[in-house]
């Protein structure tokens, strides 16, 4: 054992260790890459199954139709002359229906600044009172006046009328159901979510002046389009990237597509073939959204408070009307309605390739860790390479003289300079966020200029105040130490944002303060490649929108649904 630790030392100390640490690193990236294309084959997803056995999904007969078609068109036609009204009219239109269904009503006003613009409005929303409950539990219909597209949701209020004065009918309820219509599908959800659980703030938003029991879920249905469907598209990523249960899905999935007969789709693959280039794009669009971490449709805005909740979207043309979806969402609330408890026994952590298929956070976080590891583990052979000590040289024998084991780290410098890089992040933060639309491009344009012309500025400065290579060594150790931490931890919240960023950020790990200028041309030009403003101008050009609409979208989530993708963002642009 004594010989064995002694060859141990001796190989810690071998100078041919420390060029191991960049091709681990590397087999790190191409690792967590690999694996993560190894997710859409048979070996490594699994298909979908109800975990909650009393949801009992398509195993009750729905009988939504036939006259409640006619009640439909008179809603239609009562909607259709509320278009181009103000909020404030078609709720006065509205609430006298609602009423007259029999329920009590309420309404709320918010509102929200972001970007200079003022986003206000009022909500209005009915509650339906169990006649087996006791009102401590409640599903929410949601139906926003206009989709996250800005369009009018013509068919998707008519609808939302009918379901309720139909649900008024039946006495099997055991929770209660809540109408919510909004004027959009991002604030006025956000508000009365807010509201209901009084996390709002009372200055922006108005509290609820009518409540029901704990949220056991919510379906928002955006028909915007006219005429009849082919097919149903379920919207479930969430701000910030939460997701519903799985059993949420799988259970509309079981009552669309086996019980009715239609056809269903994820992540706007209209047409999937289950191969597995379709279920490589569904689920690489499905990392993206949940990277953004934006809200996509009026269920986004329930899922921070645990409460599931999807968007259900018709589209395509084909014989599949309006009663069709009626009744989707009539055996969706019924199996809710079995619940006697939350939805917990599913997972919550997921990546959906096709409706029957998906892959687990087990199977998946590998890949953005072994991302993460790859700076982890470039900051400890810095870190032991900034302890080595210079070989001197004696000028007489001009042999090389080996100094002590280990040198003393200076680490005033390294750690002033790496604290004032990240604590600079909060400008931009705060800039982006709270300056007006007209300003958000020159700003942009300002700080794209920045970015390229400051880290050549102060590796000029570094250079001309003497410092040191250990110094150099040990800003990058401390910089990538914090980087990996950051996205290890970052993985198991919001796994596409993590393995994003991490390999934006990869090309960090194998930077070296190089002498040649072509060298140093060349990493610069690589960096400004996969920086934040290059990565968001690219993003821009290939959705073909301006880089002024994007900010607004990010400062819109960060003041309307709390979205934390920023705090991540510019940090690493500090990076």
């Amino acid at each position: 054992m004594p010989r064995l630790l002694a060859s141990a030392l001796q190989l810690r100390r071998d100078p041919r260790m420390l060029k191991l640490p960049p091709y681990l690193s590397l087999l790190c990236i191409l690792a967590g890459v690999a694996w993560l294309f190894l997710l859409p084959l048979d070996q490594y997803s699994r298909r979908t199954y109800i975990s909650e056995n009393a949801l009992l999904p398509g195993q009750v007969h729905t009988y939504f139709g036939g006259s409640d078609q006619n009640v439909f068109r008179a809603y239609k036609h009562e909607a259709n002359e509320l278009v181009g009204k103000s909020n404030a009219e078609f709720n006065d239109k509205l609430e006298p229906i609602i009423k007259g269904i029999g329920l009590k009503t309420a309404r709320q006003n918010f509102t929200y600044h972001a970007a200079g613009q003022t986003f206000s409005g009022e909500n209005l929303y009915a509650i339906l009172q169990a006649p087996r409950g006791d009102a401590t539990e409640a599903i929410v219909l949601v139906a926003a006046w206009e989709n996250v597209k800005g369009e009018t949701n013509r068919n998707g209020i008519p609808l939302a009328l009918t379901l309720l004065r139909y649900f008024k009918r039946w006495s099997l309820w055991s929770k209660d159901i809540i109408l919510l219509i909004t004027p959009d599908s991002i604030a006025g959800p956000q508000a009365w979510v807010d509201a209901y659980h009084d996390a709002h703030d009372p200055a922006r938003v108005s509290s609820l002046p009518l409540k029901s029991g704990l949220l056991q879920g919510a379906i928002a249905i955006d028909y915007a389009q006219e005429g009849r469907f082919d097919s149903v598209h379920i919207v479930y990523d969430g701000v910030n990237g939460q997701l519903p249960n799985l059993d949420l899905i799988n259970s509309i999935v079981n009552i669309a597509g086996g019980q009715m007969g239609i056809g269903v789709a994820l992540q706007e693959m209209w047409h999937h073939d289950n191969g597995y280039p379709d279920r490589l794009r569904t689920m690489l669009r499905g990392m993206l959204k949940q990277g953004l971490g934006l809200a996509s449709g009026p269920h986004s805005s329930f899922i921070p408070y645990h409460v599931d909740a999807v968007t259900l979207r018709p589209f395509g043309e084909g014989w599949q009307d309006e009663m069709a979806l009626g009744r989707v969402v009539e055996g969706s609330f019924r199996s809710l309605n079995n619940l006697l408890e939350h939805l917990h026994q599913s997972f919550f952590f997921y990546l959906l390739m096709q409706r029957e298929r998906f892959v687990s956070i087990g199977t998946y976080l590998p890949s953005a860790m072994a991302v993460a590891i790859n700076f982890t583990i470039m900051a400890i052979a810095l870190w032991v390479k900034s302890g080595q000590p210079a070989e001197v040289t004696t000028p007489k024998s001009k042999t090389e003289t080996p100094a002590p084991a280990t040198a003393e780290r200076d680490l005033f410098l390294p750690l002033g300079v790496v604290t004032l890089i990240q604590s600079l992040a909060i400008i931009p933060l705060y800039l982006f966020n709270h300056v007006p639309e007209s300003a958000l491009t020159p700003l942009f344009l300002a700080f794209t200029l920045l970015n390229t012309l400051l880290p050549p500025t102060l590796a000029h400065l570094l250079a001309t105040s003497n410092t040191t290579l250990q110094q150099y060594h040990l800003i990058q150790s401390f910089s990538l130490l914090l980087l990996g931490m950051f996205l290890s931890s970052l993985a198991t919240l919001n796994f596409s944002l993590a393995l994003i960023t991490g390999l934006l950020a990869a090309p960090l790990s194998f930077v070296r303060p190089y002498r040649s200028t072509a060298a140093k041309v060349a990493v610069s030009v690589l960096l400004n490649a996969v920086s934040p403003t290059a990565v968001v101008l690219a993003a821009a050009a290939y959705w073909g929108t301006d880089v002024t609409t994007v900010l607004r979208e990010a400062a819109v989530g960060w003041h309307v649904c709390g979205t934390y993708s920023p705090v991540v963002v510019y940090p690493r642009h500090a990076q």
